[in-house]
C-alpha cells in the first residue's frame, strides 16, 4: 500500500450511536444470549435507581410473545423539557440518542445509583429495532418512538393524565445485531426481577410473561408480585430451602456507613452438607458475579472474626483458618450501596472501589463478633467445621507438593516397611506393629507373599489434640500414609489403597490398647472412608499362655483366662500359666499361630456408623449414632481433660478389671 494513499479521507467519524452498533461487545459484552438479557438489566436498573432514591415504589416488567420487553415504574419520569445545550431537543431525546448523558455523574439527583456512565439506555436504544418511551409528568403523558438509535418522530404529548407519574420503556432487540433465532428466556428475566425485589425491600416488582413462552417452563410463573420485606434474609432462606445448616439462624445484618453515604447488607450461613455453596454479591442493586472489593471486605471480616473467637477460647488451631476456608461451602448474599462506585467494564461484573473493602470489613466484623459471642454453641460448631476445612486444605497442599516431587522421581516406600511380594492388593494385609522388637518377630512369622509389616516407634501422635503442622511433621504418620498410598481426608482414594486389610497389631495390655486407640483415632480423623469401607481391623493377640497335660491354649485377657481355668478345674493335672510381656517376646511360630495366620487367628473389624445423607434418605437414627461416635472420640482423645474426667467418673462403676 502506498503511504500517500492513506489520508484524512480514510479516517471515519462515527456519529450518534453508530459506535454502539459497530462494536456492541464494548458496551454489553457481545451479541450472545447473555448480552441480549443485559439490555433488560440496563433499563431495569434505571427504574431501581428511582426506587432506591425513594421516588418509586412499584416497577413492572413484562415479556410479550414477540420478544418485546416492557419496563415501567412510578418514579419521577424522565425529564421532557428542552436541554440548555440543545434548544431543539428534549432531555428525553438527548438521553436516548447520546452516549454519556444522564443525571448520575454527580450526587445531586442520586446519592447511589447503578447507572454511572450515561450509556445504558442509549445503548439499549441503539441495539433495538423498535423502542418506545412513555413519560408521565405534570399531569401529562408524553411518547416518543425510536429505531436503531434514531428518533422516528418527535416527542409528542399524547393526552392529559390525572394523577400518577413515571416512565415506561418498551423495546425489541434488533435481529440484525442478535440474530433472528435468539430469544429471551423468561426464567432468566424472572430471576433478575426477583433478585432486584430482594435487594431493596422498599419496592414491589410486578412480573408478567406471555403464556406462549412458558409451555416448556413450568417453574417460571406467568404473573407474580414480588415484594420481600426481609430483604437478603428472605433471599437466603429461599436459596437454601431444605438444606441443614450449622447455625439455626443465619448471620444477617444491615449497616449504614458513617463515613460515606451508603450502606451494606448481608446474609450468611454455613450448610453442613456436601453440596456447593454460593456467593451472590451486588453493588447498587447491580449483580457483580466476579465479586470485587466489597466481597474482599466480607471475606476479611469473617476470617478475622472466627480467628479472634478461636483465640478467645484458646483454640490454637483457629489461627490456620483463612478466608478461603470460611467461604468454602458458605451460602452468602451481599449487597452494598455506595456513591460513585468504580467497576471493571460497562457490564459492571466486578466492583473496583478500593474504599469498599475497608467499609464492609469494619461494618461486618463488629457484628460477626457479637453474633459469635452471643451463641457459643453455634460458634463452636462453626469453628470446628472451619478448622476441618483448613486442615483439609493444608493436607491437599501437602499432597500436591508430594505429587510434584514424584513427577520427576519415584516415591520410595518407608525403609522400615517389610512389603509383601504380591503386586495387586487382593488378599494382601499390612500389620501395624509396636516397635522394632515386635516388628522383628512379625517379619519372621508372616507370609511374605501377602503380609506386610510396618513397625511404628512407640505411641504415635494423638491427632485429636494435635495441630495440622504437628501432624504433617510426624514421621511415623507420614510413613504410614506413604505405605498405604491412598491419601487422606477429602483426597482419599480407595482404589489407591495398597492393601486389602489394614491390621493394627499391638500388645494385649494397657499400653497396647492405648497405642491401638491412638491409631484408630488417626484413621477415624484422617482416613474415615477406609474404616467405612471395612478395611481396618484389630488383631487379637493372646495375653496368657496356658499349658495343661501337654496341651497349649491361649487366653485373650484376664476374663478369658479365668474362664479357661474354671473349665479345667475339674480336670486332673496342674495348669501352667504364663503371661506374654509383648509381641516381641513371643516366638514367631506362636505369633503366626495365634495372631497372624488367617486359618487360626481372630480379627476384629472396626466399624463406624455411616454418614447421614439426606439425599439417600438414610434413617436419622444413624446420624445420631454418628454424632455420638464423633463426640466420644472428642471426649476420650481431645484436648479437654475435664471431658475425660467426667467420662471416667461416670463410667468407673462399670469397670470390673483394671490392668495396672
Amino acid at each position: 500500500m502506498n503511504i500517500s494513499s492513506y489520508s484524512a479521507k480514510d479516517i471515519e467519524v462515527l456519529d450518534g450511536l453508530e459506535p454502539v452498533r459497530r462494536r456492541p461487545g464494548m458496551y454489553i459484552g457481545g451479541t450472545d444470549e447473555r448480552a441480549m438479557h443485559h439490555l433488560v438489566a440496563e433499563v431495569l436498573d434505571n427504574s431501581m435507581d428511582e426506587a432506591i432514591a425513594g421516588f418509586a415504589s412499584r416497577i413492572g416488567i413484562e415479556l410479550s410473545a414477540d420478544q418485546t420487553v416492557t419496563i415501567y415504574d412510578n418514579g419521577r419520569g424522565i425529564p421532557i423539557d428542552h436541554h440548555p445545550k440543545f434548544s431543539d431537543k428534549s432531555a428525553l431525546e438527548i438521553i436516548l440518542t447520546t452516549l454519556h448523558t444522564g443525571s448520575k455523574f454527580s450526587e445531586k439527583v442520586y446519592s447511589t445509583a447503578g447507572g454511572l456512565h450515561g450509556v445504558g439506555i442509549s445503548v439499549v436504544n441503539a441495539l433495538s429495532d423498535k423502542l418506545e418511551v412513555e413519560v408521565s409528568r405534570e399531569q401529562q403523558l408524553y411518547r416518543q418512538h425510536f429505531s436503531r438509535g434514531v428518533p422516528t418522530g418527535a416527542l409528542e404529548k399524547v393526552a392529559d393524565r390525572l394523577g400518577g407519574q413515571g416512565t415506561t420503556v418498551r423495546f425489541h432487540p434488533d435481529p440484525e445485531i442478535f440474530g433472528a433465532t435468539l430469544k429471551f428466556r423468561p426464567s432468566i428475566l424472572f430471576r433478575m426481577a426477583r433478585s432486584k425485589a430482594y435487594l431493596f425491600n422498599g419496592v414491589e416488582i410486578y412480573w408478567k410473561c406471555d403464556s406462549v413462552l412458558l409451555h416448556d417452563d413450568h417453574a417460571t410463573p406467568q404473573e407474580s408480585n414480588l415484594h420481600y420485606p426481609g430483604g437478603l434474609s428472605d433471599f437466603l432462606a429461599s436459596a437454601i430451602k431444605g438444606r441443614r445448616t450449622v447455625a439455626a439462624q443465619p448471620f444477617i445484618g444491615d449497616v449504614e456507613f458513617s463515613t460515606d453515604r451508603g450502606r451494606v447488607e448481608w446474609a450468611v450461613t454455613w450448610p453442613d452438607d456436601q453440596d456447593n455453596g454460593f456467593l451472590h454479591a451486588y453493588c447498587n442493586a447491580i449483580p457483580t458475579p466476579q465479586g470485587g472489593t466489597h466481597e474482599s471486605g466480607l471475606r476479611n471480616a469473617l476470617a478475622r472474626g472466627i480467628r479472634a473467637y478461636g483465640e478467645l477460647i484458646n483454640n490454637k488451631k483457629a489461627a490456620q483458618i483463612t478466608s478461603e476456608d470460611v467461604m468454602a461451602g458458605a451460602c452468602v448474599m451481599l449487597s452494598i450501596f455506595i456513591s460513585d462506585p468504580a467497576f471493571h467494564g460497562q457490564t459492571k461484573d466486578k466492583l473496583a472501589s478500593a474504599s469498599a473493602t475497608r467499609m464492609v470489613d469494619q461494618a461486618v466484623k463488629d457484628h460477626f463478633d457479637h453474633w459469635l459471642s452471643g451463641d457459643p454453641d453455634t460458634a463452636n460448631q462453626l469453628l470446628n467445621l472451619l478448622i476441618e476445612r483448613a486442615e483439609d486444605r493444608l493436607r491437599r497442599r501437602q499432597q500436591k507438593e508430594v505429587s510434584r516431587k514424584t513427577a520427576t522421581r519415584r516415591l520410595r516406600l518407608p525403609g522400615k516397611l517389610a512389603d509383601c511380594s504380591r503386586s495387586d492388593n487382593e488378599g494382601t494385609e499390612i500389620f501395624l506393629v509396636e516397635g522394632d522388637s515386635a516388628g522383628g518377630s512379625a517379619k519372621q512369622a508372616r507370609n511374605r507373599e501377602t503380609q506386610a509389616i510396618l513397625p511404628l516407634r512407640g505411641k504415635i501422635l494423638n491427632v485429636a489434640s494435635a495441630t495440622t503442622e504437628k501432624l504433617r511433621a510426624n514421621q511415623e504418620l507420614s510413613d504410614l500414609l506413604l505405605a498405604l498410598g491412598c491419601g487422606s481426608g477429602s483426597s482419599y482414594q480407595q482404589d489407591a489403597l495398597r492393601y486389602e486389610k489394614v491390621i493394627i497389631m499391638t500388645d494385649a495390655d494397657v499400653d497396647g490398647a492405648h497405642i491401638a486407640s491412638l491409631l484408630m483415632t488417626f484413621f477415624y480423623r484422617e482416613l474415615h472412608k477406609l474404616i467405612a469401607d471395612g478395611n481396618l481391623y484389630l488383631a487379637m493377640p493372646p495375653l496368657y499362655k496356658l499349658v495343661h497335660n501337654g496341651k497349649t491354649i491361649y487366653a485373650r485377657d484376664d476374663a478369658h483366662r479365668a474362664e479357661l481355668v474354671h473349665n479345667y478345674c475339674s480336670s486332673r493335672g496342674k495348669i501352667e500359666i504364663s503371661r506374654f510381656k509383648g509381641l516381641g517376646e513371643m516366638p514367631p511360630a506362636q505369633l503366626r499361630e495365634t495372631t497372624m495366620d488367617p486359618r487360626s487367628r481372630q480379627l476384629m473389624r472396626i466399624r463406624i456408623p455411616p454418614n447421614y445423607d439426606s439425599k439417600l434418605m438414610v434413617e436419622p437414627e444413624l446420624e445420631s449414632e454418628n454424632v455420638r461416635t464423633r463426640d466420644l472420640v472428642d471426649t476420650l482423645m481431645g484436648k479437654k481433660a475435664d471431658k475425660r474426667l467426667e467420662f471416667i467418673q461416670s463410667n468407673a462403676q462399670f469397670v470390673l478389671n483394671i490392668d495396672i
